[in-house]
């Protein structure tokens, strides 16, 4: 019989209880609009933490009680849920789901840790590449899932040599499985689809603000830290769990085998990855495209349904009716970030048309605050609240009130929303921090407080590049 946790039964019944009471209660904190939004959150944010039901599900919750508390008519609501960035997610999931479906992913990937070489500490950069490079385009989960089954083989070579599982082999394995998870995380910090959060704060900006960032501008900056992140996370790796004189050439047979397996590329990963191209080439020069052509009016979105629609109608074979995708296969698809991304939205849009965000940038702007005391310490609030809920209903809360600081403060929204963001994605400390994470630690490899040793020096590096970022290289690019 399943056993439902305490925390969750008692989130459960807390956030409508404190919802309750907040609108009951006769003390009206700013107004009975922003109240109401207040009220609303809370009740998200604790089932949020506790997971009492789906975070998906939470999302929900401004559909009904935001046009019930005439905060917004439903229509203004809804519309949050069918964002055009909502759409731009929905294509790039799509596109995942079709290099996962012809198993493209796993042929770059172990491409990639082949090319890297097969000295240990090289397996262990070809790992964290190959995964890093996977989490631009798909889940992390995803990557993590195809990563730690050529781990898992590489690793049982050593288990099952001649000396046993010696110490070295035992850091080299370490490395490799912390590589995976960190580098997951890390790696979606690329790309504007790469991870949830990017694109609530995309949505935020362009409903909120009019303020678009392109698929390449985001690219600007956040390959550059993402890059540096991941080198930084592999020297501390090596250092901290060395694995000096350790000698396999096998790993090498494991890798071609694994290729093998695949046989050669077939005309159906070809089609794929023909696609794949030419929607990122779209992406990365679509600013040029329009200067050329200036009705064409492209948008990263536009492109994003391009590249789904291609995958659901260009013919494999025609003769046979045989597609790279069907509609069944977006079964797999998570719908529920989908709507995650829309219960996000609409929170930000009830906590602007509720006065909330004015409020927080009048407030600010009348104290002595320093911004770069104030980047720094919302930079460490991020950063350690998502070891703990989700990163993507953590930015979906935060990211409005950010944006008014940023405007109390006087200084461009971008500047202290982007890095705030990122910070969303640099979770290393626990297990239950991110799906990757997760799955690594399940591998049975890997213990809590290990983890848990690397996680906090990479959590303040991180807090320092993110500080750095914001102080110097975000106005380069913007």
């Amino acid at each position: 019989m399943k056993h439902h946790p305490l925390s969750k039964s008692l989130g459960l019944f807390l956030g409508p209880l404190l919802f309750l009471i907040l609108q009951i209660s006769s003390l009206e904190l700013i107004s009975d609009k922003a109240d109401a939004v207040i009220a609303t959150a809370l009740w998200m944010v604790i089932w949020w933490i506790t997971e009492a039901v789906s975070i998906s599900v939470t999302s929900l919750l401004p559909l009904l009680l935001f046009p019930l508390f005439k905060v917004m008519p439903i229509a203004d609501v809804g519309a949050n849920y069918g964002s055009p960035i909502v759409f731009l997610f929905f294509g790039g999931f799509v596109l995942a789901l079709a290099l996962e479906k012809v198993n493209l992913h796993k042929r770059i990937a172990l491409s990639i840790i082949k090319l890297t070489g097969t000295t240990p500490n090289k397996v262990i950069l070809g790992f964290m590449i190959a995964t890093a490079f996977m989490s631009m385009w798909i889940s992390n989960t995803a990557s993590t899932v195809v990563m730690l089954p050529i781990a898992m083989s590489v690793i049982n070579l050593l288990i099952s040599d001649e000396d046993g599982f010696t110490k070295k082999d035992q850091n080299f394995a370490l490395s490799v499985m912390l590589g995976i998870a960190f580098s997951a995380n890390a790696g979606g910090i690329a790309t504007v689809i790469g991870t949830p959060p990017n694109s609530v704060l995309i949505g935020l900006l362009e409903n909120e603000y009019s303020i678009e960032i392109s698929f390449l501008n985001w690219m600007l900056i956040g390959l550059p830290f993402s890059a540096t992140l991941i080198t930084i996370i592999y020297f501390v790796l090596i250092k901290l769990f060395p694995n000096k004189d350790l000698v396999f050439d096998a790993s090498n047979t494991v890798i071609k085998d694994e290729l093998n397996k695949l046989g050669k590329i077939s005309p159906k990963e070809k089609q794929v990855l023909l696609t794949f191209a030419i929607i990122v080439s779209l992406w990365i020069f679509r600013t040029i495209i329009n200067n050329i052509f200036p009705n064409l009016g492209l948008t990263d979105t536009m492109i994003s349904i391009l590249g789904a629609l291609a995958l659901f109608t260009i013919p494999h074979n025609l003769k046979q009716g045989d597609f790279i995708l069907e509609w069944k296969d977006t079964q797999k698809l998570a719908w529920g970030i989908l709507i995650l991304f829309g219960g996000g939205l609409a929170l930000a849009k009830g906590m602007s048309a509720s006065g909330i965000v004015d409020i927080v940038a009048t407030t600010i702007s009348n104290s002595e605050i320093s911004i770069l005391f104030t980047e720094s310490l919302l930079i460490i609030l991020m950063l350690f609240m998502t070891e703990l809920m989700s990163n993507v209903a953590l930015t979906a809360v935060l990211a409005p009130v950010v944006a008014g600081i940023a405007i109390g403060l006087e200084i461009p929204i971008l500047y202290l929303l982007i890095p705030v963001t990122m910070a969303s994605s640099c979770a290393f400390m626990l297990p239950m921090a991110t799906p990757p994470n997760a799955i690594v630690f399940a591998s049975g490899f890997v213990k809590v407080h290990q983890m848990a040793r690397v996680g906090i020096i990479l959590n303040l590096i991180a807090v320092a590049l993110l500080i750095l970022m914001f102080q110097f290289f975000i106005p380069l690019v913007f």
